[in-house]
């Protein structure tokens, strides 16, 4: 197999032996890519230990960023040419964007239109929650890792613990729902905060997703030892709930779900390291700044930025992004002993 140098611009149209040119969007393992993940910005206005150090990071210069109409004809060619048919918006803190509304409008009025997300960090959410689900919103996640104020504060580096809760209570109203709360635990009390964070998210019906913490610190401090795995939280959860494996198909969803003390109320937990389920991932990712990526810890991009920019037409841009997917490797490699954490941090992914 010939592998397109993801690197660089691609002034011609790719001719990769054996990747389909329309269809699907699909990569050499036979996963089918239909769900886009895409960030509005590297910017956050919170400072989480495990993503960015407290004074910040060095932020995109603004003419790096894609612009409304960029990105617009990006997620046009996505959903009518590629066959995605979920658009999650993502950052840093997409709220952070005063595009978000035309952005999300943009994209519900696609044909087909596809589901849409927002992952955000709550910040804000409660004066936008209504204006973002008239614009055609569907859903939130909103990151939580804990609902004890002192240990809030310790993890993001800012006391906004209230702002956050007010935003999730915002989003259940105006019926963006399922709302799910994100938490990364805290090494140092992450496994005091998980019970409590799962008792206030079965009180409130938001749907609790615990992930396993992933070396995409912008530090690079990431360590195997100082992180919770999946089945310590489990195992935690269990000496306080009852959980039974929920008996829904899980498909190519990362969460493994359990049912709570034989109710309706579920705790997932992404065991994005310990319990990889790469084999199943239906991704594929777009920055702030017009690159695609393969996978979250990918080290290559492919500029899609550079030929909006250059001039090439939409069948330019859908093979490159066709050729990117199909370079696509079999799993995040975290495990191996040649993993190399990608340079970009998870703020400036998108998650």
């Amino acid at each position: 197999m010939t592998v397109t140098n993801l690197g660089l611009p691609m002034p011609t149209r790719p001719n990769t032996p054996g990747m389909p040119t329309r269809g699907p969007l699909v990569d050499t393992f036979g996963r089918v890519a239909t769900d886009l993940r895409v960030s509005l910005t590297d910017r956050c206005n919170l400072r989480c230990t495990y993503c960015m150090p407290a004074e910040g990071l060095d932020w995109l210069p603004d003419n790096q960023l894609l612009r409304a109409d960029e990105l617009a004809r990006l997620l046009r060619i996505a959903v009518t040419r590629l066959g995605i048919t979920s658009i999650r918006f993502t950052g840093g803190e997409p709220l952070v964007s005063r595009d978000l509304e035309a952005t999300i409008a943009a994209a519900a009025a696609l044909h087909p239109r596809p589901e849409i997300a927002v992952t955000t960090n709550g910040l804000g959410l409660k004066r936008r929650a209504k204006a973002l689900k008239d614009a055609g919103l569907n859903r939130v996640n909103v990151s939580l890792d804990t609902v004890n104020a002192e240990h809030f504060a310790q993890i993001t580096r800012r006391d906004r613990l209230d702002d956050v809760l007010a935003g999730l209570a915002a989003a259940a109203e105006a019926g963006l729902g399922p709302v799910k709360v994100n938490a990364v635990l805290d090494p140092r009390t992450g496994l005091d905060d998980v019970v409590p964070l799962l008792r206030f998210c079965l009180d409130h019906g938001y749907q609790l997703r615990v992930i396993e913490q992933m070396p995409l610190d912008a530090g690079h401090e990431w360590s195997r030892a100082k992180t919770i795995d999946g089945q310590t939280v489990l195992d935690t959860l269990r000496r306080h709930f009852d959980l039974r494996p929920d008996p829904s198909p899980r498909g190519s969803a990362p969460a493994q779900l359990w049912r709570v003390d034989g109710g309706t109320g579920t705790v997932g937990v992404i065991a994005s390291v310990s319990e990889s389920f790469c084999g199943a991932c239906d991704r594929t990712r777009l920055t702030a700044d017009g690159q695609i990526r393969n996978c979250l810890f990918a080290t290559t991009e492919t500029d899609l930025r550079r030929l909006l920019r250059d001039g090439a037409d939409d069948d330019d841009i859908e093979a490159a992004w066709r050729s990117a997917m199909w370079a696509k490797a079999a799993g995040h490699g975290i495990n191996d002993p040649n993993f190399v954490q990608p340079a970009r941090p998870m703020s400036a992914i998108g998650g």
